[in-house]
């Protein structure tokens, strides 16, 4: 149901709980769960039985897909896309009998600006997503990924170098690479690669 008041689309079956932002445009599906402190920005598209943990804080244009849980901790950039049933993670030590609640347990995750996360893959707290990485489906991150790397696998390793666009990056002799979707040149040097 849309509100007349609000700028953004709330599906009648969701849960918006008090003290929630959410920007313009943003279109909010059945069965997600927004809860208190969250921070959304503009023109997101969450799906269906989507999580937002409180004090979580997402960019603009970011596309979270089907069963994900955003939990407190996370920080989702401008762009950022989270395939279905990707997995943060915010506590590196769970165990119900000694439980950690509270924000002072929960260890910090950053996602940068259009990183993509794949479908299944899991993102172990504590670690940052460079910006445009792509994080293939089913893997698992247990260590940083730099700017525009291309990870796989369990653990997620780096197999290659993607443009903004997404495009696999194919590098010459002297380190650079073009990519003809985002009409963007880049470089790589010293294990990064860096947009010239």
């Amino acid at each position: 149901m849309e509100s007349k008041e609000k700028n953004y689309y709330v599906n009648e079956f969701a849960v918006i709980d008090d003290n929630v932002e959410i920007g313009e445009g943003t279109k909010i599906w059945h069965f997600t769960h927004i809860q208190s402190g969250a921070r959304i920005g503009k023109f997101c598209v969450l799906g269906q039985n989507v999580n937002v943990g409180n004090n979580v804080v997402i960019g603009n244009y970011v596309k979270i897909q089907n069963n994900v849980s955003v939990y407190e901790g996370v920080t989702l950039e401008d762009y950022v896309f989270c395939g279905p049933s990707m997995v943060f993670t915010n506590i590196i030590d769970p165990r119900s009998k000694y439980p950690q609640v509270g924000s002072k347990y929960y260890i910090k995750t950053l996602v940068k600006e259009g990183a993509s996360l794949g479908a299944n893959c899991t993102i172990v707290c504590g670690n940052t997503i460079g910006k445009y990485a792509f994080v293939g489906a089913g893997a698992v991150v247990t260590k940083d990924v730099p700017d525009y790397a291309l990870v796989v696998g369990n653990p997620a390793r780096i197999i290659g170098w993607v443009s903004e666009a997404g495009k696999k990056l194919i590098f010459d002799k002297d380190g650079f690479a073009f990519c003809e979707k985002s009409n963007k040149r880049y470089k790589f040097e010293n294990g990064k690669v860096f947009e010239v």
